[in-house]
């Protein structure tokens, strides 16, 4: 990734975080609201989840030989 891919995504982690601890510190009707940049770190890793799972079917599902078709 470029330098301003990592920027851009340490700032929205940034915000996130400051969004969370100022907005949402007050709900927490789930447990999950309690650990700290649950969201954040929730949608990272589902991010990642999805990428290698696309790269997991397309691998070995969606791309065949150069001589499949013959």
């Amino acid at each position: 990734m470029k330098t301003w891919h990592w920027t851009i995504l340490g700032l929205l982690f940034a915000i996130t975080m400051v969004l969370e601890f100022t907005y949402l510190s007050d709900y927490d009707s789930h447990w999950w609201n309690s650990i700290p940049a649950f969201y954040a770190i929730f949608g990272f890793v589902c991010c990642i989840t999805i990428i290698y799972t696309a790269k997991f079917i397309a691998k070995n599902f969606v791309n065949r030989d150069i001589h499949y078709y013959d």
